[in-house]
């Protein structure tokens, strides 16, 4: 299968060497040539790429708006970040736009073979020289407060909500927390006010996607 690579870079020197090599690859074929991520965005539709490799920084639209717009109206095409950026900024940004990859343009052409290879069969593909940095943010984000909407409740009505999502009634809930059942009405009351859900049957949705009860008991 030959894989069809749309190039995105402001420079045209980059795009025409790029090209100049990825053609010599049997099983490639460069399909078109963007100067900006406004121009990508429209290739895309027009040309229907398997991989689109992005410049970050390119005018009129950067690489991480294009990405962004190719990645919810094209998911088919894969994106490949190529930049001279190693900022971890662009690596997060362009990722959470939906990019496959992140290679630095310092790189060999034999790693950017492998990346394109590796993004068309479903993969991540990152320089081993941003990987380090990109697991520390990963793991730096781990240990930040937990930021769901579940944070909006306080131990109480957390408490409270698994037992609604478990079928428990207000008698049952008071008797277990030792409160009263006007205590519980109001918890209730509160709950479905923070989280703006007005039935037992959404809270119950909720607490299960939250993680506060599983409904296997």
């Amino acid at each position: 299968m030959t894989i069809k690579v749309l190039v995105a870079d402001d420079h045209q020197i980059v795009r025409e060497g790029l090209r100049s090599l990825l053609e010599k690859k049997s099983g490639l074929e460069v399909i078109g040539e963007a100067e900006n991520g406004r121009r990508a965005v429209e290739l895309v539709r027009q040309l229907k790429p398997d991989v689109v490799i992005m410049d970050v920084s390119m005018p009129d639209l950067n690489g991480i708006e294009a990405t962004r717009q190719i990645n919810q109206d094209f998911p088919g095409a894969k994106v490949l970040a190529l930049s001279m950026h190693s900022d971890r900024r662009f690596v997060a940004d362009i990722l959470k736009a939906g990019a496959s990859g992140y290679l630095l343009k310092d790189c060999a052409f034999d790693e950017l073979f492998s990346a394109i290879q590796a993004v068309t069969h479903g993969q991540i593909y990152l320089s081993p020289s941003i990987t380090g940095q990109v697991i520390k943010d990963y793991l730096r984000r781990l240990a930040e407060p937990h930021a769901s909407v579940v944070s909006l409740l306080s131990p109480r009505e957390r408490e409270i909500l698994q037992m609604i999502a478990e079928g428990k009634g207000t008698k049952e809930t008071a008797a277990r927390l030792n409160v009263s059942i006007k205590t519980v009405e109001t918890h209730r009351r509160n709950i479905m006010e923070k989280l703006n859900i007005h039935s037992v049957a959404e809270l119950t949705k909720f607490a299960v996607r939250e993680g506060l009860t599983a409904l296997e008991h």
